[in-house]
């Protein structure tokens, strides 16, 4: 299969057996199983949907090369890697290589504050280990680490793996500014959901997204027609789902899409201690929300 990064990339959360504790690897298979088939353009298991920061390592290797097996090369899979140490981040990075993923994203996380020299560092160390594609993902909310384009443009032109980018930090702004300084050379993807049509017009390539876990239809229609250039019914796709994806982000992707999955039939169990499970009214809500987007359709 030749490898085509673009388009929607879903993030699968990693369900955990509410006995136990333990991961569920056969409501993994499942999980991306339901995402394959839905229309999804490549799967993104291990990234902060997937709480890869609640597991230890042991479990991300099983749910990394469970999910990369189930996936079988029907579609591109993006495994995510953060750690707080270069050489941990470096293990997991040829572990998923070797498990057969396709690409990696890495995100550095930080206790000290990281300079733009040991950042660049953490980059080129992990592209020197492995062969496959690596996604530059800033995600300051979650990692602690901010990086500005003038440094992700520097990176993607001097290592020689990083090839794209993830763009989370929610201002439009280093979207622009990353497609200004690249000549609009560097294939970037939205990854705040509230953006998604902005960042379509600004020139994004994919979304990375958890959105088709629970609205598999929406996500994609909205890629379809800002691709197809239809901007009047983008704008129509993308505001009827702005209720759902701003509510899933706000309240915890792994609490929201492990609650929105329940009410889909789908049992992934509930989120790693110290998060917590969707409350009633936050399940309510949902509850509200997907009835009504499922009364919707895109000529509406």
């Amino acid at each position: 299969m030749t490898t085509n990064f673009k388009g929607i990339i879903s993030y699968p959360v990693t369900p955990i057996d509410k006995v136990t504790g333990a991961v569920d690897l056969m409501a993994v298979r499942g999980l991306i199983d339901r995402l394959v088939e839905r229309g999804s353009h490549g799967i993104a298991p291990l990234g902060s949907t997937g709480e890869s920061a609640y597991l230890d390592d042991n479990e991300w290797d099983a749910v990394a090369e469970s999910s990369i097996k189930q996936v079988n090369k029907r579609l591109p899979v993006i495994v995510g890697i953060s750690d707080l140490t270069t050489r941990n981040a470096v293990r997991k990075a040829k572990f998923a290589e070797a498990a057969g993923a396709d690409a990696v994203m890495v995100l550095p996380v930080s206790y000290w504050k990281l300079s733009d020299d040991e950042i660049f560092l953490h980059y080129a160390t992990i592209s020197e280990s492995i062969g496959v594609p690596l996604m530059v993902y800033n995600n300051p909310a979650t990692s602690g680490v901010d990086m500005k384009p003038e440094l992700i443009v520097k990176m993607v032109r001097e290592i020689s793996n990083a090839t794209m980018v993830k763009e989370s930090s929610g201002d439009i702004q280093r979207m622009h500014t990353l497609m200004q300084l690249s000549d609009g050379s560097i294939p970037f993807f939205n990854g705040s959901n509230p953006l998604a049509l902005e960042a379509f017009a600004a020139g994004a390539v994919g979304w990375c997204t958890a959105a088709p876990n629970l609205i598999p239809d929406w996500p994609k229609a909205l890629y379809e027609t800002c691709m197809s250039g239809d901007m009047d019914n983008a704008r129509k796709v993308f505001y009827t789902q702005l209720p759902i994806l701003r509510f899933i982000l706000q309240g915890g992707l792994p609490t929201t899409i492990k609650a929105g999955l329940g009410l889909r039939g789908f049992e992934a169990g509930v989120p790693r201690a110290p998060l917590h499970a969707l409350g009633e009214d936050g399940i309510k809500t949902l509850q509200a929300m997907i009835k009504a987007i499922d009364l919707k359709n895109f000529s509406d």
